[in-house]
């Protein structure tokens, strides 16, 4: 992969015609497009169709719910071309495992590459309080449950994760090199933290093991946005490398 396919823009977007004017201007700039639940709910799922003509889309709807439910809507999604697709790894094993298996199944029906589908560990909105008193998970820290997730969701054959890049390198010890880990609260050192909690920079990400950053506001509210991916994938190169920034 080049820098810039590494970059997965989010168009945390309130209108369609926003979110296809900002993929019009990045597209050949970044790797994909992610469409968030709050812009699908927005949009409905023709977003989708709209935007694969500009790049790849990701689609971000993080599904929770009873297996035959999630795995439903995996099938859904996998028809609708997206190129990767989140579910909670809360949701258990058995409900990761029936939507790798429904989505495997619905690509070979359509005649489509399968979406590569991720389990979410723990939202980077999130911290230590938070993980204990909201998800209450009070006997290990966030990086302990980040790496059980993401094991959990391995062992129910899903490709891979998000995550914070504070836990990506020991996501990457126990799961290994094929296991896609893309990182979320990525912010550039030049760009505040807004809600994020758990962030990250480009460069320690992609250092630390990511194959992927999510990175919104800092390209999306730049001036020049095209000008601030560019210098985002500047970043990841050096890290690829082992360049100093």
């Amino acid at each position: 992969m080049n820098s810039k396919d590494r970059i997965i823009l989010a168009l945390d977007v309130d209108t369609e015609e926003a979110a296809l004017s900002l993929a019009d201007r990045l597209s050949g700039h970044v790797g994909a497009f992610k469409v968030s639940l709050r812009l699908f709910s927005i949009t409905g799922p023709q977003i989708v169709g709209r935007l694969q003509e500009m790049g790849q889309v990701f689609v971000d709807l993080k599904l929770h719910d009873i297996p035959s439910t999630v795995a439903a809507a995996g099938r859904a999604l996998t028809r609708l071309g997206c190129n990767m697709l989140t579910a909670h790894a809360a949701g258990g094993t058995v409900m990761l495992r029936e939507l790798a298996n429904a989505v495997s199944d619905e690509s070979r029906k359509i005649g489509r590459p399968a979406p590569t589908v991720l389990a979410v560990t723990v939202l980077t909105s999130m911290n230590q309080r938070q993980l204990e008193e909201d998800m209450l998970i009070r006997d290990m820290l966030v990086r302990d449950a980040t790496v059980r997730f993401a094991g959990r969701a391995q062992s129910a054959g899903v490709d891979g994760v998000i995550c914070s890049a504070s836990e990506t390198a020991a996501v990457r010890a126990v799961c290994g090199q094929d296991f896609k880990i893309v990182t979320s609260g990525i912010r550039p050192t030049w760009y505040g933290s807004n809600d994020q909690k758990r962030i990250n920079t480009p460069y320690e990400a992609i250092k630390r093991g990511a194959d992927y950053v999510v990175i919104g506001r800092p390209i999306t509210r730049a001036a020049h946005p095209v000008a601030a991916a560019h210098t985002i994938a500047e970043e990841i190169e050096c890290a690829l490398t082992g360049s100093d920034i």
